[in-house]
């Protein structure tokens, strides 16, 4: 019977110097999103999905993700003396989310290099990797979906996204064969970053995976590759073609994903998601389109 998952990896040691000045002194993780961090909607998820233990990969400078999901005991003493319920409870709900644990990643030597750091934690079970640059809409899934194919197959399986062609060199790239299920693909190749024109596909790996153990073994041969870093893509790739394995599937994502690692895609998250809310939403929708009307 395949074990039940109760572990997430999130990779969180990244400079995030695309977003300079405003990362030098705050990690890229803790950059609002209206008006949560980033990492929480992805902490989030994955307690949504029924993984209640975190293990977050780190580095220097990032003592502010530890503090956001640990007690403030002043600022919550002084809420409660003012009798602000609602901000202590959003203050308190950070810090009851999950279980948290951290560990420095050391030397940043790739996404697979920040997943093998999670071996001593994670063991011999399964465990999901989500990386805090995609936000998943929680209307949309997507994980609890490849929780359900991993437990029904026993095996690997990430998450994919078509893409624009013009675009499949800014991700990994699968190439696919169509399994017994609409959403539901293998994966008989993965290429990370292909050059422009020599896609295999349009099928991008983003960032959600459900792995087994296994991935541990892979990794610790793996050569660095592209980047000169320890790629996830190459350890996936082994898996996918090596036939003593149980393969390597992919979940086709057709749902809502926000993507906070580009400026202006970061941007356009904190609309898309601002508008839709109760409290923001009935003021910003009129607001935008005023403001949108009186563009050249």
């Amino acid at each position: 019977m395949t074990p039940a998952l109760t572990k997430a990896v999130i990779p969180a040691a990244g400079l995030g110097t695309r977003f300079l000045p405003a990362t030098k002194a705050m990690p890229k993780e803790m950059l609002p999103v209206v008006d949560k961090p980033a990492i929480q909607y992805v902490v989030e998820e994955a307690v949504g999905a029924g993984l209640t233990d975190v293990l977050m990969i780190t580095g220097r400078n990032k003592n502010a993700l530890e503090n956001h999901f640990d007690r403030i005991g002043e600022l919550e003493a002084t809420l409660e003396r003012k009798g602000d319920t609602e901000k202590l409870a959003k203050v308190e709900y950070s810090t009851d989310l999950a279980d948290m644990h951290y560990v420095r990643q050391g030397n940043p030597l790739g996404l697979g290099h920040a997943v093998l750091r999670a071996k001593m934690h994670v063991g011999r079970e399964p465990f999901a990797v989500l990386l805090g640059d995609d936000i998943i809409d929680p209307r949309d899934p997507l994980l609890t979906r490849m929780i359900e194919v991993h437990q029904h197959r026993a095996t690997t399986v990430v998450a994919l996204l078509e893409v624009d062609p013009a675009q499949t060199h800014l991700y990994g790239i699968a190439t696919v064969e169509q399994a017994d299920e609409s959403d539901v693909v293998r994966i008989t190749g993965l290429v990370e970053k292909p050059s422009p024109g020599t896609s295999p596909s349009n099928f991008a790996v983003i960032g959600r995976y459900v792995l087994t153990p296994a991935i541990f073994d892979v990794l610790e041969h793996t050569a660095p590759g592209k980047g000169g870093e320890i790629q996830l893509t190459d350890a996936l790739l082994e898996l996918a073609t090596d036939e003593s394995s149980s393969g390597v599937y992919g979940v086709v994502f057709r749902g809502r994903r926000y993507d906070t690692g580009d400026r202006l895609d970061y941007i356009k998250a904190i609309v898309q998601l601002a508008v839709e809310r109760d409290d923001l939403g009935p003021e910003l929708r009129p607001w935008l389109r005023d403001f949108a009307a009186g563009l050249d």
